[in-house]
């Protein structure tokens, strides 16, 4: 595929979460943004700010793709900010934009990404409650998941 600072990575997850799982996000966020990676999330709260904030605190790149048409919505993490006013549909421009998306935690809003993802042919990694659907990629840890985009999709 190439080298990691041509991969964008979507994060996505719940915009409300446990601290576990905001810690598990924030840990993903500065693990792939030290590999090189430009991150893309719904720019809002949750897994996505976890995120933002984790690649963030490493001078990583971030793009928040927002439901609304208000920029100053974005979490105070994310460099580029991209309105829609499409609502929940922009979930598909947040996989669509990635090479690769990663799970972690989330409900209804995260299953439906990793569906569309899957549906256009990305590979989706899972941390966490939806990781035992088939055809996705299992991990237990923001590392393994970092090692898996590092294996199996960088040259």
């Amino acid at each position: 595929m190439g080298d990691a600072s041509t991969i964008t990575i979507a994060v996505i997850g719940g915009g409300k979460c446990s601290q576990e799982a905001y810690d598990t996000a924030r840990c993903l966020g500065r693990l792939l943004a030290l590999a090189g990676c430009t991150l893309v999330c719904g720019g809002l709260g949750g897994i996505m700010e976890a995120a933002s904030e984790g690649a963030s605190s490493v001078s990583g790149r971030t793009i928040g793709i927002l439901p609304g048409l208000d920029k100053r919505a974005s979490n105070e993490f994310i460099n580029t900010s991209i309105v829609t006013g499409l609502g929940q549909m922009r979930n598909f421009l947040v996989v669509a934009n990635a090479d690769i998306v990663i799970a972690v935690d989330g409900g209804w809003g995260t299953l439906s990404e990793v569906a569309l993802a899957k549906k256009i042919g990305k590979e989706v990694i899972v941390l966490g409650k939806w990781s035992s659907i088939p055809g996705i990629l299992p991990a237990k840890t923001p590392e393994q998941a970092v090692r898996l985009v590092r294996e199996r999709f960088l040259n």
